[in-house]
């Protein structure tokens, strides 16, 4: 390994000599107390670790400089990186499909270069994607929002996997968990209930960066380990939110609009296996959750938890598309006032608990999607047998102990 590899790799220090002479395009000067992301890094030390490959890159509108340039452009731009495809993930390279969706197999008007379509695919028939590219590394640089049941860390499982396969070398450029990586929270997969919104036995909030998930993905769940280097951040810390890392936010997917959306999701995301509304088709998703029918005893049921760092208030709203589309709905928006002592696992449960005793025609989806999104049958079971809260979340903590000691191995920062 080059001196250059090593120092990118480690978590600080000085940059080889490429870094001296990198022209300011690739490689934007850092604010002072800002984290600098993976791509800051590889571009600082003037893509020495990409050098001599030709290069494909797994990214989506959030894998951008400081100035909000994209990653793509930079690197297009740059003599010293041969990049030879973009390769999308849900809701496409640009952004414009809604959740379910994607932008298929196109060329890139901005840069020329091929798209290729990874959603939905994984094993052989995505080795075959990344042989077709060209590619002999494929890059991962895409901001995550820290819950299991958000699919880009399932891209980059299924990429690595897929990489492993094909012969390619896969490089993961990091950026910060905008929940912050304190601690992983709640229920953790079974794997007879693996599917893309969770494949392999993590908690549904993992506290963890993209690139930690990597090391964990390739020592403890792939079928067979991929040659794996990642790029990591200075400047991140783990009790830090998104808003101290000085960088600018790009909504990782339509719904999820700021930071503070990622800070509840975890939590709140698990109404999409309700009746409810998830609040999509409105300005705040996840942060306004409802139905017809429900009036303002929802919102008392709630506060009266007296969950940490959390009120209610009685809310109504009428999404422009999902859920109760055009109609007037009532429910609750949440407003975090103490990020330090919010649990948003706890508080998801919290408002599951209390939408069922709250509003008579409270009803899970059909197809018991409640299931996928908590990793098991146990939270649905336990909250139709009666149990309050705290019995709820008492029910996952072996299994959450077990998980947090396996990532523990895996974490790079402090």
């Amino acid at each position: 390994m080059s001196l250059s590899r090593r120092n990118l790799l480690a978590a600080g220090g000085a940059f080889g000599a490429a870094a001296a002479t990198a022209p300011a395009a690739a490689a934007p000067s850092p604010g002072h107390g800002r984290v600098r992301t993976g791509f800051e890094r590889l571009a600082a030390d003037g893509y020495a670790l990409l050098a001599g490959d030709r290069v494909g890159i797994v990214t989506n509108p959030t894998g951008i400089t400081p100035d909000a340039r994209h990653v793509v452009d930079v690197m297009h731009a740059d003599e010293r990186v041969d990049l030879v495809a973009v390769f999308g993930p849900e809701h496409g390279f640009r952004g414009t499909a809604q959740a379910g969706g994607s932008e298929g197999r196109h060329d890139d008007p901005a840069t020329g270069l091929p798209v290729y379509d990874t959603y939905l695919k994984s094993g052989q028939p995505l080795a075959d994607v990344f042989t077709a590219s060209g590619a002999d590394t494929v890059v991962f640089d895409i901001q995550d929002v820290g819950a299991r049941f958000y699919t880009y860390i399932w891209t980059l499982y299924d990429c690595m996997a897929a990489a492993a396969l094909a012969g390619k070398r896969f490089v993961v450029l990091d950026r910060p968990n905008p929940a912050s990586g304190r601690a992983a929270l709640g229920p953790v997969l079974e794997r007879e209930y693996a599917s893309f919104v969770g494949r392999e036995p993590i908690a549904q909030a993992h506290g963890m960066t993209v690139a930690e998930l990597a090391g964990l993905f390739n020592d403890a769940f792939l079928p067979s380990p991929v040659p794996l280097e990642t790029v990591r951040m200075t400047g991140w810390r783990r009790t830090g939110f998104f808003d101290a890392t000085g960088l600018p936010w790009v909504p990782p997917s339509p719904n999820m609009p700021t930071p503070e959306t990622a800070l509840v999701y975890s939590g709140t995301c698990l109404f999409e296996g309700t009746n409810l509304s998830e609040g999509r088709g409105t300005t705040r998703p996840f942060e306004l959750l409802g139905a017809e029918g429900v009036d303002r005893r929802w919102a008392g049921a709630a506060n009266a938890l007296d969950l940490p760092g959390v009120h209610f208030r009685e809310a109504y709203f009428a999404p422009t598309f999902s859920k109760f589309r055009g109609r007037t709905v009532g429910g609750v928006q949440l407003h975090v006032h103490d990020r330090d002592s919010f649990d948003p696992v706890r508080t998801g449960i919290g408002l599951l608990v209390t939408a069922r005793t709250s509003w008579s025609g409270f009803a899970w989806r059909p197809d018991h999607w409640i299931d996928k999104l908590t990793g098991s049958s146990r939270v649905r079971t336990l909250i139709d047998a009666g149990a309050d809260v705290d019995e709820v979340v008492g029910a996952w903590q072996t299994d959450l102990a077990a998980f947090r000691a396996v990532r523990s191995a895996h974490l790079l920062y402090r």
